[in-house]
């Protein structure tokens, strides 16, 4: 008997983060860290890992977008699957009703995502890999052929895409000796919730510094003056070697934007994050523009591979910052590594939010090894928050991620944090004070 998926089980997981401030920034002063988890079961009994990252309220509509991508699933020959992730997702993204609510966008293509990761992990736990390894090891051609290229062809052709494949397995394997013995570089964005008070701020950034870090991100958005005085703060505290970034979270209009950055710019700051609506190309080009040198970097909230398009080949963004749980998963992510590597657009991933660590290492291990194949000006997000709550949690020791050894995508909770905090009826909820 051919083995087949079988079924989803789909968790409303949240944890109450807004209790402490973590993840408090100008537009989401109380978020509950929150993560519509599926595990996609085998009619073997195996099963992978996935989910879609929210902050709370809302949680159930993600759940339930996860569940109405089943039926596309549940009783496809697993084989088959392995051996045409490209044509997977596609089968997926390209679902004529679950396309039409995006299209390519919102809780739905976020959704399948979920979906397309967990196949990936237990893709990589079949093999017997982490996942970055997997995609590594995977041949220029092989790789090229995940990427959906609908809409990308003018810009990206798939000879292009293997082309820059191929350049990048020169040295792939001394980079993979590198990797396994350096790690990878991160920045912490802990330091900086918005809610905190100075006095943390101040002792979370000289702490941040003592661990290694060399990239700090502060959140910003209360208020020109109080912005300016937090940043200050930080600065004169860290020194002019440590790099400054900042993030609005998307809470100023264009000129605002401008003129905000400019004044913080005295303090030295690396990039500015999201300062405006991440639907605004035009806006992102003109900020970019104005500010420069301080970049303009943007990733978290775009909504598919054709906005990263634009974003990238008009010169909007100086940093591209993927999701591993925004865009419809794995495959996608590819393109938009592949697009970043064409304009000379260095990739630091977001990850501010449960379980985004754990997955999106991966993805940058795999860009350092065989797409950009480079490492400069480029670090992926670290926040210090709820990696106890999965079976293999991020490892950043001297500010660098340490590459994961075991097989998948690090994307499975522990069965106890599950039941713990599953909303409303898990413990962590119906306890609550």
């Amino acid at each position: 008997m051919k083995e087949t998926f079988s079924h989803f089980e789909v968790h409303d997981v949240r944890f109450p983060t807004s209790r402490t401030l973590v993840g408090s920034d100008a537009m989401n002063p109380g978020p509950d860290y929150s993560a519509a988890y599926v595990v996609v079961r085998t009619s073997a009994g195996d099963a992978g890992h996935g989910f879609v990252f929210t902050i709370g309220r809302g949680n159930e509509v993600a759940v339930s977008a996860v569940r109405a991508v089943e039926p596309l699933v549940k009783g496809l020959e697993v084989g088959e699957v392995f051996s045409d992730m490209g044509g997977f997702a596609r089968l997926l993204t390209h679902d004529s009703p679950l396309h039409w609510l995006g299209p390519d966008k919102g809780v739905v293509h976020m959704a399948l995502g979920a979906v397309v990761n967990a196949v990936w992990d237990l893709l990589a736990r079949r093999r017997g890999l982490p996942l970055w390894k997997l995609l590594a090891d995977m041949s220029p051609s092989e790789v090229a052929d995940l990427v959906d290229f609908r809409y990308l062809g003018d810009t990206l052709p798939h000879a292009e895409a293997v082309e820059i494949l191929e350049r990048a397995q020169v040295g792939k394997d001394q980079r993979e000796q590198q990797l396994l013995a350096q790690g990878y570089p991160a920045y912490t964005t802990s330091v900086g919730w918005l809610g905190y008070p100075d006095e943390r701020v101040l002792a979370l950034a000289s702490k941040a510094v003592s661990a290694g870090f060399r990239h700090l991100k502060l959140k910003v958005g209360a208020g020109p003056e109080r912005d300016a005085h937090r940043v200050k703060l930080v600065r004169d505290l860290v020194g002019p070697e440590v790099l400054l970034s900042v993030d609005a979270n998307q809470a100023w209009e264009v000129p605002e934007a401008v003129e905000n950055v400019k004044q913080l710019a005295a303090h030295g700051l690396y990039w500015v994050e999201e300062p405006t609506s991440p639907d605004d190309i035009a806006g992102h080009l003109a900020i970019a523009k104005a500010v420069a040198p301080v970049l303009v970097a943007t990733g978290e909230h775009v909504a598919n591979r054709v906005v990263f398009k634009q974003l990238l080949a008009s010169g909007a963004v100086g940093v591209c910052q993927i999701d591993a749980c925004r865009v419809a998963g794995v495959n996608e992510n590819v393109a938009i590594l592949l697009l970043a590597t064409k304009f000379g657009v260095p990739v630091c991933p977001h990850a501010g939010g449960v379980g985004l660590s754990e997955v999106v290492q991966h993805l940058s291990m795999f860009d350092y090894l065989a797409v950009s194949a480079s490492m400069d000006r480029r670090w992926a997000e670290y926040v210090d928050h709820l990696h106890e709550h999965f079976v293999v949690p991020a490892r950043v020791e001297q500010g660098r991620y340490l590459a994961p050894q075991e097989p998948g995508s690090g994307a499975e909770m522990l069965a106890s944090s599950v039941s713990t905090y599953t909303f409303p009826d898990g413990p962590a909820w119906r306890d609550a004070p």
